[in-house]
């Protein structure tokens, strides 16, 4: 690749989101001569690597005006830095996108991570009100826009099919587990529980929650640890309502953006990763991060049956579905998980940046 500078920039993503650094931006330092900058939210600790520039932004809140306004600063920071390609993952940057592409001829790229016109339409993020207008906006933005791009990249395999405007020249690069570079700690027992990533109705919290309190009836020494962060604070308060009573039940972050190393060390730690997303057609086709992680890492997986993943956790023996508890008890103590290592599990480095390197020719 010629030594060029590559900007991978975020409106609501935290720095050091996993994506954009730890697997977009350390593929590229590993396979190129490239110089990387990553513009996102800032955080306490912003990491520090040879060959990525950190460009932070102050939080801003979902209805804040500074949400507003950090495309506007953004578009203002690409006049200095100048990048070679411009790589954004979310729809409020397509337009400061398309103005880098005008004003100075970088090759564009729209990471999409998620189908913003079903999520906003279909998840509480939003008041009901808002929801069917603002997801009509974004998604004939996203139809008018997107055209212009030099390339797309898709964060899910169902995307290929659910977004129509993309045209032809996409790839796609699911949202899969960095290589672990030690093994998860062997098993002492069953008992701490992992729900991890965004705290929402719709990622299935409150399944979490009671599948926990009822394990916990059956043995005592059951505890369930929450980590991530929970955005609306309706649904802080009846979390919060909840666990009250429950002190076998812990929460880690919840109020702020959790550090992906910390959500990794809970993982490392736990027994077993409780996943379960109500049925919706936002998430329907999807396949969660932290499936990915969980059997990267060998954590056992608790699951539904009627989770589009099931057939996948019960094909490589990771994990367990959900039935009566006493059953569920005894198959956790007894039952051995992944008798070899998960397959399709790990991100491809090498493909994204083999990517990177044709599109900067």
């Amino acid at each position: 690749m010629k030594n060029r500078r590559i900007v991978i920039a975020s409106v609501l993503k935290p720095i050091d989101d996993t994506r954009m650094f730890e697997k977009m931006a350390l593929s590229l330092c590993e396979s190129h001569d490239c110089e990387v900058t990553i513009m996102g939210q800032s955080i306490h600790q912003i990491p520090a690597h040879p060959g990525i520039e950190f460009i932070p932004f102050e939080i801003a809140g979902r209805f804040s005006l500074d949400r507003f306004l950090t495309p506007t600063k953004i578009l203002l920071t690409l006049f200095k830095v100048r990048p070679g390609i411009l790589i954004v993952n979310t729809h409020e940057l397509l337009i400061v996108s398309v103005i880098s592409r005008i004003l100075f001829g970088c090759v564009i790229v729209y990471d999409i991570r998620e189908n913003y016109y079903r999520n906003i339409r279909f998840s509480e993020t939003y008041p009901a009100r808002f929801r069917l207008p603002l997801s009509w906006w974004i998604r004939g933005k996203e139809k008018l826009v997107t055209r212009l791009f030099h390339h797309v990249i898709l964060a899910e395999n169902s995307y290929a099919t659910e977004l129509g405007f993309i045209g032809k020249h996409f790839t796609i690069l699911e949202n899969k587990a960095i290589q672990p570079k030690v093994g998860r700690r062997t098993s002492t027992g069953v008992h701490k529980l992992l729900f991890t990533g965004t705290i929402s109705k719709s990622t299935g919290v409150f399944e979490a929650i009671t599948l926990a309190t009822v394990l916990h009836k059956e043995d005592p020494e059951v505890r369930l640890m929450i980590a991530g962060y929970c955005a609306l604070p309706s649904t802080r308060l009846e979390v919060l309502e909840r666990i009250r009573d429950k002190p076998f039940i812990l929460l880690k972050g919840f109020y702020q953006l959790l550090p992906h190393r910390e959500i990794m060390a809970e993982i490392e730690n736990a027994d077993f990763g409780i996943m379960y997303y109500p049925p919706s057609p936002h998430t329907s086709g999807s396949v969660p991060t932290k499936l990915f992680e969980y059997m990267a890492n060998q954590l056992p997986i608790i699951t539904w049956a009627n989770q589009p993943y099931a057939p996948r956790v019960m094909e490589q023996n990771a994990g367990l579905l959900w039935d009566v508890p006493p059953e569920l008890l005894n198959k956790m103590k007894t039952q051995s998980f992944y008798p070899k290592r998960a397959v399709d599990v790990y991100w491809e480095g090498k493909r994204f940046s083999d990517l990177m390197e044709k599109l900067a020719l």
